[in-house]
């Protein structure tokens, strides 16, 4: 039995690794909260074509949607010291 996996799904594995290790190194809080959006997309793209739409557009819309917005609105409420 020979695995094959194609060319896209190993680009989508690379970016979801890539954007979260974007995500935990950036020293700039919003510049992590996109990238977190980012892998959240990515990992939507990953679950439509695993044939699950329901888990992926829970993803994308509370994940990369309501979560990131919220990152975003907290990290410009707060004030530097």
């Amino acid at each position: 039995m020979m695995l094959t996996v194609d060319p896209i799904s190993i680009i989508l594995f690379v970016a979801v690794v890539a954007c979260a290790v974007l995500a935990v190194t950036f020293k700039e809080l919003l510049f992590a909260a996109i990238a977190l959006a980012a892998l959240s997309a990515a990992l939507a793209i990953i679950f439509f074509r695993l044939d699950s739409p329901y888990a992926a557009v829970i993803e994308l819309s509370v994940c990369a949607g309501l979560v990131t917005a919220l990152f975003v609105t907290t990290i410009s409420l707060t004030r530097r010291r």
